[in-house]
């Protein structure tokens, strides 16, 4: 089985000189690809040069919400030369967070605008983090679909039954992480079994979120197989067709084609 862990944080800045050793223990539990996220302009250069370097990975150039209102304006130029350049294949993480008050709502709102026209201009698919935004960001992809249709990710989805529906008929693809593993997340779950296959991914968001029974430890991509196992008992499909059919979804919304 190859297994597809589509967002994680994984650059030097996080994991130091264990990065190789990260690397290799994803590749030795079958994770065969990987979308490396950025939050910053600093961040998103080094997933840009680590995606360059490693087969099977690619880079997603993005401003946090959460550091919407401390970025530097030359920090989104920098965003901007990373995507026009052709060196990432997604732009993000961005979006909405209405739970943290780091930044200011009026400055998430701009900077996840600026996301959507230029992933839209550059015909890439959009990685969005919510976190008690969902209906607010479902709304401003309504509103940037009317103009042009953009293909998303929401990230580490948390939403209801309703919320995911929705998502899915704007045509994105939702990212199950860790959290939907615990014991707590039952009613998580229960959402998870109403996302069509097609448009189910799976994800660690590392180093975030590790899921049982690794939770409260460092995050991994490694650890993106107890979260398939989970996801694929709870929805009643093989495990082997689960995992192949989330690697495809994940091969084909990051345009893999052709990359082994």
């Amino acid at each position: 089985m190859k297994f597809f862990d589509s967002h994680c944080h994984l650059d030097s800045m996080r994991y130091g000189a264990e990065l190789p050793d990260v690397l290799e223990r994803a590749r030795r539990a079958g994770v065969s690809g990987l979308a490396i996220i950025g939050t910053r302009a600093a961040d998103s250069a080094a997933a840009a040069e680590l995606a360059a370097r490693e087969p099977g990975l690619v880079a997603a150039a993005g401003i946090h919400p959460n550091d919407a209102s401390e970025a530097e304006p030359s920090e989104w130029d920098q965003i901007v030369v990373l995507v026009e350049s052709g060196r990432v294949a997604a732009v993000g993480e961005t979006g909405l967070d209405w739970f943290r008050t780091t930044a200011q709502p009026e400055a998430q709102r701009d900077f996840f605008d600026r996301h959507i026209r230029l992933a839209q201009r550059a015909g890439l698919p959009l990685v969005i983090h919510t976190r008690d935004s969902t209906s607010d960001c479902l709304a401003m992809l309504r509103e940037a679909n009317a103009r042009r249709p953009l293909a998303a990710i929401l990230h580490s989805f948390t939403g209801t039954v309703a919320e995911a529906a929705e998502a899915v008929e704007l045509g994105c693809h939702l990212g199950f992480a860790g959290m939907v593993t615990f014991r707590s997340a039952a009613a998580l779950r229960e959402v998870a079994k109403t996302v069509p296959l097609e448009r189910l991914l799976i994800e660690t968001d590392s180093p975030f979120l590790s899921p049982e029974p690794l939770r409260g430890q460092r995050n991994e991509p490694a650890n993106v197989v107890h979260t398939a196992t989970c996801l694929a008992l709870t929805r009643g499909e093989p495990l082997a067709d689960f995992v192949a059919a989330t690697t495809a979804n994940a091969r084909r919304v990051y345009r893999m084609a052709g990359i082994p």
